[in-house]
């Protein structure tokens, strides 16, 4: 049996978009033990997925000589580098002095794959540049894809009656972000249609200190809704998989719900969705001209979700 090492740093989405690639290798070497080097609240969504065996956390301070030049590695890393027969790393390496040392180290067979996508024309999707590199072993990406279960009891939130729709209406930055007044009025309307009977509200750490205005507007519109918050990823991808579909923006929680399976609509402004948004045939994309949020037209996001949701 061999031992394969995928080394992936980065947020929520860019795992997300790693994952292809490992379920490529899973189903591809089923005989190899897979294992992640990076941040263990969110590498540990391959463990769940059954996509990796176990997770190693990226962030030991030891790691940081393998970044310079010349510089004496610890003897304990290096010996955990040369235990693999495969090293794939997406670690973001301008100069490419930790490939470098981790052949100092004892690696054999390395693979880097970019850290970021490359955004020029043609576009093309993420999941399938980080999965390019993999071409080496004789592995080829055809289908970017995901349909995964995480494992995970998600609670009596998921058992709501009636059509359960979540919106995380969040993301990494305000830029990405639709105003909570234009959701509040396409939820209302959702519901006052029969198409929506309840939603789900998730928030992260970056909608913290502002999500709570947004549950009093919906409150105050009478929108039915329960509030997620502080939940595992793992967790939440469990709720995604049983919802009826999902709403939001480019973000790493809009990402792990197409990563199930869900069916969704999304909203994108500045970031190209040709290479940003999750490869699925479930998933519905609004754009603005001017590559703004604020250049959104609530009709045309209330079209996309009537076409998504039917009234009953």
């Amino acid at each position: 049996m061999g031992r394969i090492l995928f080394i992936r740093g980065g947020a929520v989405g860019d795992f997300i978009l790693t994952m292809p690639s490992l379920r490529l290798v899973r189903e591809s070497l089923p005989g190899n033990e897979i294992e992640v080097l990076g941040y263990p609240s969110i590498a540990s969504l391959a463990v769940a997925a059954r996509l990796a065996d176990r997770v190693r956390p990226l962030e030991d301070p030891r790691l940081a000589t393998f970044f310079a030049p010349g510089a004496a590695l610890d003897e304990e890393w290096c010996a955990y580098f040369a235990g693999f027969d495969v090293v794939v790393s997406c670690l973001y390496d301008p100069d490419g002095y930790f490939a470098g040392n981790l052949r100092v180290a004892g690696v054999k067979t390395l693979i880097t794959c970019p850290y970021r996508p490359e955004e020029t024309l043609p576009h093309v999707p993420a999941a399938f540049q980080f999965a390019k590199p993999l071409e080496s072993l004789g592995l080829y990406l055809e289908d970017a894809s995901l349909d995964l279960d995480y494992g995970v009891d998600p609670g009596p939130e998921s058992a709501e009656t009636g059509p359960l729709v979540a919106l995380h209406p969040g993301s990494g930055s305000p830029k990405k972000n639709w105003s909570f007044e234009a959701w509040v009025r396409v939820l209302t309307a959702l519901h006052r249609e029969g198409r929506v009977a309840r939603f789900l509200i998730t928030s992260g750490e970056a909608e913290e200190g502002v999500i709570g205005t947004f549950l009093t507007q919906l409150e105050t519109r009478g929108v039915p809704h329960a509030h997620l918050a502080g939940r595992s990823l793992a967790e939440l991808g469990s709720f995604y998989r049983r919802i009826e579909g999902f709403l939001g923006h480019d973000s790493g929680l809009s990402h792990l719900a197409a990563s199930t399976g869900a069916k969704g609509l999304l909203l994108f402004g500045p970031t190209e969705p040709g290479i940003w948004a999750p490869v699925s045939s479930r998933v519905r994309l609004v754009r603005s001209a001017d590559r703004t949020l604020g250049g959104i037209d609530e009709g045309l996001v209330m079209g996309e979700a009537r076409k998504l949701f039917t009234a009953s």
